[in-house]
């Protein structure tokens, strides 16, 4: 079978299974199997793909028609214009966590206007595949980061990649800041905020349930944050949180009665300040 007689029927099926982007998930799929970028197959479409390249990328159109994310197929996603390795184990980083790290930039002073910033801490808590924390790190290299999570499995994943990476930082197993040593300045997160009753994709039950529900609408576990937060960071300390739009007014409540400002806000994240 060609290049293109095989997109095709990848393409039909993932079609006739209603997935929402077809040719898109069986060009990645394709592409991640012949270990060649996808520009290689609009260039090559008449190239034979060898019988055990053509089994191994049907197998993965099949977990893709059981709505397995084609994240966690090819084992990894984009993030921030860098290659994050996943797993199960861990959330698939997504475009609305990326907000957290231009509001942090934004947020943050320069090394050049503020020298001390190579004393800061940063904490990426509920780290998963680290995506936050070793953004954060690589975006501003002045920081003491380090990332956070209570699944030894999610923290060897956010390890590897910052090896990948290669950024230093620490790392913990902890029940959010519980087990954190230090007192922070600054606590960036992306923590289960998705409310059970809420409509979901199908595809979320492929993800850690555990890195994606909470009680209380939602917020429960982000309410613990602000309260440790508030307990343990620094004075000025700042807490960037991704949410859902709905939450957010909540969230800067919540935020108030615990002694924070809200100095920022995007579509999906929010931006505190301890007074």
């Amino acid at each position: 079978m060609t290049i293109a007689q095989w997109l095709k029927q990848a393409t039909d099926e993932l079609a006739d299974d209603m997935l929402p982007s077809p040719r898109l998930d069986a060009e990645i799929i394709l592409a991640h199997t012949l270990r060649h970028p996808r520009t290689f197959l609009h260039a090559h479409p008449e190239d034979d793909i060898s019988p055990r390249d053509e089994d191994i990328a049907n197998a993965r159109v099949e977990l893709r028609k059981d709505r397995v994310p084609v994240a966690y197929i090819i084992g990894h996603k984009e993030f921030y214009g860098r290659r994050f390795s996943v797993s199960p184990s861990v959330l698939i980083p997504r475009p609305e966590s990326e907000q957290l790290i231009t509001m942090l930039k934004a947020l943050l002073p320069s090394s050049q206007a503020l020298p001390g910033i190579t004393n800061m801490r940063l904490v990426d808590v509920g780290t998963g595949s680290g995506c936050l924390g070793v953004t954060a790190k690589l975006e501003i290299p002045e920081l003491d980061v380090a990332l956070v999570d209570s699944s030894r499995h999610a923290l060897q994943v956010a390890e590897k990649n910052a090896r990948s990476l290669e950024v230093e930082v620490e790392a913990f197993v902890s029940d959010l800041l519980t087990g954190y040593p230090y007192s922070p300045d600054i606590i960036v997160a992306n923590l289960p905020y998705v409310d059970r009753s809420w409509d979901q994709s199908p595809e979320l039950a492929n993800e850690p349930e555990e890195a994606l529900y909470a009680d209380d609408g939602g917020l429960a576990i982000i309410k613990r944050c602000i309260e440790q937060t508030a307990a343990r960071a620094k004075p000025n300390a700042l807490l960037l949180l991704e949410a859902d739009p709905r939450q957010l007014d909540a969230i800067a409540d919540y935020g108030k009665s615990h002694g924070f400002k809200e100095v920022a806000r995007d579509e999906f994240a929010i931006g505190l300040k301890l007074s």
